[in-house]
């Protein structure tokens, strides 16, 4: 079989295609690739990707290296496949229902997106708690965020509101794409301490998010939800595995 992962001329044709695709996005399905070609790009940009997230970090490194709580916090409640399980499969299908799925918009994609981003605020900003955490609250948030979504869909199946929201999104759809990268990206700064510094270096701290997001968005877009998903899962898989590796 014929493998495109040695080619430079590979990679720069995705980045090429990633830079039109973000200087002017949209959603044009590319129905004319064939499944192995969507996965061979795919994994070509989740490269591209995992080699930009690692210079960042080694090159923030030497200045400053915030620490990062949120992980620390889940391996320490967490017994190791439960750990796998939620931080590697639950949260990354709950991040790309948030920002991902209802970047085509239909009233079902978008009251999931509505439920997932109304669990976060409750959880958030109401509870002031871990998304992850099954305390008291746990079924209190989920039943709330199901009702709220319940609600959304029932609005949004209205055949005029629909019109009207996909009206909305194909006339702005290049600012709800920047929106959902930008947030994706700048909501994991609570993955730190929210100290001064982190704030200040908010746009460097999440810049590996932020090219994430685009490179998620672009994928969902153009291949379908599937392969953002599949490569978020992936690559949270890998990295938890790796802090199980007796490293030091």
């Amino acid at each position: 079989m014929n493998y495109p992962f040695v080619r430079p001329k590979f990679y720069l044709r995705l980045i090429k295609t990633l830079m039109q695709f973000v200087s002017q996005p949209q959603y044009l399905p590319l129905k004319d690739l064939i499944v192995k070609n969507k996965i061979f790009d795919t994994l070509g940009l989740f490269l591209i990707k995992l080699v930009f997230s690692l210079l960042i970090a080694n090159v923030l490194a030497v200045f400053y290296e915030p620490k990062n709580i949120t992980d620390a916090n889940m391996s320490e409640r967490f017994a190791p496949l439960t750990y796998l399980l939620v931080g590697g499969v639950i949260l990354p299908l709950y991040e790309e229902v948030c920002f991902r799925l209802s970047l085509k918009f239909k009233p079902l994609y978008a009251a999931f997106t509505f439920t997932s981003l109304s669990y976060y605020l409750l959880t958030k900003a109401i509870y002031k708690t871990n998304l992850s955490l099954v305390d008291e609250t746990f079924y209190t948030r989920v039943l709330l965020s199901l009702f709220l979504g319940v609600i959304a869909y029932a609005l949004m199946y209205r055949k005029k509101i629909t019109k009207k929201l996909a009206a909305i999104w194909e006339n702005n759809f290049r600012w709800i794409y920047y929106l959902s990268c930008v947030l994706f990206a700048w909501l994991h700064i609570f993955n730190f301490e929210l100290t001064c510094t982190n704030l200040i270096l908010l746009p460097i701290i999440t810049l590996p998010q932020l090219f994430g997001a685009t490179i998620a968005g672009y994928t969902r877009l153009s291949f379908g939800f599937k392969y953002p998903l599949f490569v978020h899962m992936g690559t949270n898989l890998l990295f938890i595995g790796l802090t199980f590796l007796p490293l030091d």
